[in-house]
């Protein structure tokens, strides 16, 4: 009996759904549009808050301290390694924050966590947002790593490296009606070469957090923010993994993101936090291959397929402990995403480079 609804659901769901879409798109809009200048007068005064930051010693982390410094908000700047962060600090107090903490810690550590949140709480009594950029990328085709130990630790950087600074903070974020603010990636849905790993850990974060907003049912706000290639630090560069059992990483490239499309994100983020809302993307034209998954996923792998299509050799990535990196010109099309990074060894483990 299941099978033949099923059957009769299968054909009659997807075209009613687009039909519906079609028909309350328009009303959809205005809503959406009416929330936007709702929130445009009256959304959340950060003034005096107190907002932690974790992997804010470059890139979108960076830009967005100085956002929310523009209002005023206390600062707690969080990071691998802390002598970026002093100069940071320095700069987000110039842009308008009133105190300025800085905490040298590995996200992927509970006990580290809990000891930046314990010292917040110490110094200001409270946290009002948390924001997780930390993440960390890589260009390598799957079959082609030789060395699977690389494979936890992306998932230890992209997904325990949130879970556990949103796990300890959480009560605290519970009494202060907060907001927790994540920095996912389009390839946690959309399909892309060489990001395996990095895309199924991203693909994991979103979920995790779709799924706590439905548990603390607005008691603590969640912005997703959604990105697709925005550059800097994240497009270029090299990482390495030290050697030993514990995974470490700092700032190799100390790329300044001063203009562009990072800060642009940077802006929404903090905006959209302030305002409340779910979901913030970047840039927007990205939804379109949404449907296409949905409903047409056929069509989107044919077109991956002959975009991606390699030109004679292929270019990757290697990962092996000390061998030669092997370096080829990149495919048309073929983006690399390395997010903020990575550890400085004289004998390096691992090396990934676009």
């Amino acid at each position: 009996m299941m099978d033949t609804i099923n059957s009769v659901l299968n054909w009659i769901v997807p075209p009613a759904t687009l039909v519906l879409l079609a028909f309350s798109w328009p009303t959809l809009t205005f809503i959406n549009t009416c929330e936007s200048i709702y929130h445009m007068f009256f959304d959340e005064d950060i003034d005096n808050k107190v907002v932690v930051i974790t992997g804010a010693s470059s890139g979108i982390g960076e830009q967005i301290a100085y956002e929310y410094a523009k209002k005023r908000a206390n600062l707690v700047l969080v990071a691998r390694r802390d002598q970026r962060l002093r100069g940071i600090s320095e700069n987000a107090r110039r842009f308008g924050a009133p105190n300025v903490l800085i905490m040298a810690a590995d996200v992927v550590k509970e006990e580290d966590c809990r000891r930046f949140i314990n010292e917040t709480i110490s110094v200001f009594g409270r946290v009002d947002h948390l924001v997780n950029t930390t993440s960390l990328g890589h260009t390598f085709y799957f079959e082609e790593a030789n060395d699977a130990s690389v494979f936890p630790m992306l998932m230890d950087i992209n997904f325990w490296g949130n879970v556990y600074p949103t796990y300890v903070a959480l009560p605290y974020l519970k009494q202060s009606h907060g907001r927790i603010v994540v920095n996912a990636a389009v390839e946690n849905w959309l399909p892309l070469p060489r990001m395996s790993l990095y895309s199924a850990a991203k693909a994991a974060l979103v979920n995790f957090y779709e799924t706590l907003r439905l548990e603390l049912n607005g008691e603590v706000g969640i912005t997703i923010a959604t990105h697709g290639w925005i550059g800097t630090e994240m497009t270029r560069g090299k990482f390495m993994l030290e050697e030993g059992a514990e995974m470490q990483w700092k700032e190799e490239r100390e790329l300044q993101a001063s203009d562009g499309p990072v800060v642009e994100f940077a802006k929404m983020i903090v905006s959209s936090a302030v305002r409340g809302s779910a979901h913030v993307k970047f840039p927007n034209w990205y939804n379109v291959f949404l449907l296409y998954k949905v409903f047409a996923p056929d069509v989107l792998t044919w077109t991956f397929r002959l975009l991606l299509s390699p030109q004679g050799t292929r270019a990757t990535s290697f990962v092996g402990k000390g061998k030669p990196l092997l370096e080829a010109p990149t495919p048309p099309h073929r983006h690399a995403v390395v997010h903020t990074a990575v550890p400085h060894s004289t004998a390096p483990r691992i090396q990934l480079v676009e």
